[in-house]
């Protein structure tokens, strides 16, 4: 039928646009690890560079803030979570993780996120998932363990594995709450009110934490090394706060609100990749034969999970992506 064909274009083509935006996300995530790096060598607290970010993010997503500052009546119980979980949450237990295990394996375990986004639709919310959606979590966390080389830094420290696996938690928060939609009869939050206040939020608890008075604020007038070449610390400082938080979170929802939220974290997982790859260009941290391989293989769980597609006349898995998002009644996600 004509229709029928229109509807499968513009679910189609609804598809593709969130998951260019997923891969937009993870490119401007992953650069973030690039430009903190020398400012963390420079003489800046881990902790700060994470204030700077949120709170510069925050700034800059306040006129937003205050054109949908109806939401706080509306959804105040999303936005405090949105902040504490997606944005706080995330930023401080990674960061508190790394002080006790290494990298790679903090990294690993935060990134298991889409495996539990999976088993929250499955067994808390009880809806199905695709068999395709599920093989590319596993793919994409098999793969996830090459990049980051799990096995060269194996430590087991009960506290650091606890903290890794609430970052993975609060990455979930972001996940869902990013696809969370209107109730019945009710408008759907607008994803970008719902950023800019969680940033607020974010920025608000990270102030608490961070202590920012304690800083030293000299760094940011100088410049960092970005393998030996001087780079103005201003410049990096807004390449994280404007690329790799305002335009990664804004992304980063707008996908999820496209596609399904296990299918959006799983091709999340390519900023690990990313992060990557940009540390072997921009600060000579050169690839190993393992990473390049568990690259590939992220990338091949990404593809199959974003491709896969419910069965004709079986009840909609809900990892099947933007196709039948795109056709809700009140054209977002519910």
């Amino acid at each position: 039928m004509p229709v029928h064909t229109s509807e499968s274009s513009r679910g189609s083509r609804g598809k593709g646009v969130g998951l260019g935006l997923a891969l937009a996300s993870a490119l401007a995530f992953g650069g973030s690890g690039v430009a903190a790096k020398p400012l963390i060598e420079a003489g800046l607290d881990p902790l700060h560079v994470v204030w700077l970010r949120v709170a510069g993010a925050a700034v800059v997503m306040l006129p937003v803030a205050v054109r949908h500052r109806a939401l706080l009546r509306r959804r105040p119980a999303l936005l405090a979570g949105f902040g504490l979980l997606a944005v706080a949450g995330v930023q401080a237990c990674y960061f508190a993780a790394l002080s006790r295990i290494p990298v790679g394996v903090a990294l690993l375990v935060e990134y298991l996120a889409p495996a539990l986004v999976l088993g929250w639709v499955r067994f808390v919310q009880r809806r199905p998932v695709t068999r395709a959606a599920a093989l590319g979590v596993v793919l994409a966390a098999g793969g996830l363990a090459c990049v980051v080389e799990v096995w060269s830094g194996l430590s087991f420290d009960a506290l650091g594995l606890l903290l890794a696996l609430g970052a993975a938690c609060c990455q979930v928060g972001y996940f869902v709450l990013a696809d969370h939609g209107g109730d019945a009869g009710e408008e759907a939050p607008d994803p970008l009110g719902v950023i800019a206040y969680g940033l607020l939020v974010g920025a608000l608890v990270l102030t608490a934490v961070a202590r920012p008075w304690s800083m030293r604020w000299s760094v940011l007038t100088g410049t960092a090394d970005m393998n030996g070449t001087a780079v103005p610390a201003l410049a990096l400082l807004g390449w994280i706060v404007l690329i790799a938080t305002v335009v990664a979170y804004v992304t980063g929802v707008l996908s999820v609100r496209r596609l399904s939220p296990q299918v959006a974290g799983v091709v999340a997982c390519l900023e690990a990749v990313v992060a990557t790859v940009l540390a072997w260009v921009l600060l000579g941290e050169h690839l190993s034969a393992p990473q390049i391989l568990g690259g590939a293989v992220v990338l091949a769980g990404a593809f199959i999970a974003q491709s896969s597609t419910p069965a004709k006349g079986s009840a909609e898995p809900v990892a099947a992506g933007g196709a039948e998002r795109e056709l809700s009644p009140r054209g977002t996600t519910a």
